[in-house]
């Protein structure tokens, strides 16, 4: 599966249990937050000063990988 940024972080959280760990290394560490996980990546991203194509391409590295 491919991930984009329009996905909201409760989708994100569900797809592969090593995505959390990645988002949580970037900063955003309110996962558990239960406004977070109506908020897309890119929003997410927005308020914690990360490049949202970057940790996109990143994710999609990381589960390339895993295969």
């Amino acid at each position: 599966m491919t991930i984009d940024k329009s996905m909201l972080i409760g989708q994100l959280i569900q797809v592969d249990e090593i995505i959390p760990n990645i988002l949580m290394r970037a900063g955003m560490h309110c996962l558990g937050c239960p406004a977070s996980q109506a908020e897309s990546l890119e929003e997410a991203c927005m308020v914690h000063g990360i490049d949202c194509d970057t940790l996109v391409s990143q994710i999609n590295e990381v589960l390339a990988a895993k295969g």
